[in-house]
């Protein structure tokens, strides 16, 4: 469990994710995120949006990357929220997702840095041979970088289970590293 003053010093921006949908949200220490090279390999074996959006792999952070970016951080806000997977609700999701971490870089946490749920869907199309079209709002997706999200979610106390029926309840899980 990271420190009181940890959890105070973060909690406004836990209110704010539940404030914007999210159902649980929670601060903990960063060495809880889980990194496992098998979860990137999901997403290149498991996933149709493999090499077709900048937010994915081949073209977001490998878990060696990752692995060494979260030993800069001491702590993570890992929230989650019920799926729906309407463009509008996860494009919401994604504004929600950059509006804390800006929130918290204009705090003073200048390194903070997002991840999303699953493939960017910001836009039909995304624009892999360029630029992103929505670089303000676009992060890599948590498991794209090779986390594993459900240990993860574990950690933060979020009972992340697998959906075992296509009318299942999906659940999205969402994190923001900070100093």
């Amino acid at each position: 469990m990271p420190s009181k003053t940890a959890a105070g010093r973060f909690e406004k921006y836990a209110a704010r994710a539940r404030a914007g949908g999210a159902d649980f949200a929670r601060v903990i220490p960063a060495r809880q995120v889980v990194i496992a090279e098998w979860v990137r390999l999901k997403c290149q074996y498991g996933c149709g949006g493999f090499n077709k959006r900048l937010c994915c792999p081949p073209h977001s952070p490998s878990p060696e990357t990752t692995r060494r970016m979260l030993g800069e951080y001491r702590h993570a806000l890992v929230y989650s929220y019920p799926g729906r997977e309407s463009a509008r609700h996860r494009a919401k999701m994604m504004r929600l997702l950059a509006g804390i971490e800006r929130a918290a870089f204009l705090d003073g946490h200048y390194r903070a840095f997002a991840m999303g749920a699953g493939p960017c869907r910001l836009c039909r199309t995304c624009n892999v041979g360029g630029l992103c079209r929505f670089p303000y709002l676009a992060r890599p997706a948590m498991e794209a970088c090779g986390i594993d999200v459900y240990a993860t979610a574990r950690h933060a106390g979020i009972p992340l289970e697998v959906v075992t029926r296509a009318d299942g309840p999906v659940r999205y899980v969402s994190l923001v590293l900070l100093d």
